[in-house]
């Protein structure tokens, strides 16, 4: 399940307030949703949402999502044409005939090269959920 990072924070603390009505005054969950809500407070007070907000999506996106594919060629020939043009950058993934490549230096230095690597959607196909 995807979390929505730009949840409304206003809300937010009226749902925690409604949660914490349920408990005691003093009660460890009182307690525990009080200083998540004086918490989110501060965040907004000393104007930190943004960050908080950055921080909130990278916590519950999966390191999947943060994979992103820079270029996609429908042949090698393609892809070598542009990896020859010096446009390229270290560490860039590529997407060649459906295959996934890094672009990586060569080991004379000079020039880059692909070195083969899957795709999260070529390994998913290899080893769907479960299969282990």
């Amino acid at each position: 399940m995807k979390y929505n990072p730009d949840f409304d924070v206003d809300s937010v603390l009226d749902r925690l307030r409604t949660v914490n009505e349920k408990y005691p005054e003093g009660s460890p969950e009182d307690e525990a949703l009080r200083v998540a809500a004086v918490a989110l407070l501060y965040v907004r007070e000393t104007q930190k949402l943004g960050d908080y907000r950055e921080f909130f999506r990278a916590f519950y996106t999966p390191a999947i999502e943060y994979i992103v594919v820079a270029h996609t060629f429908a042949t090698r020939e393609e892809a070598d044409a542009w990896l020859a043009s010096g446009k390229t950058r270290d560490g860039e993934l590529v997407r060649i005939a459906g295959e996934g490549f890094q672009v990586i230096p060569e080991r004379s230095g000079k020039g880059f090269r692909f070195l083969r690597t899957p795709l999260p959607e070529e390994l998913m196909k290899k080893y769907p959920p479960g299969s282990e």
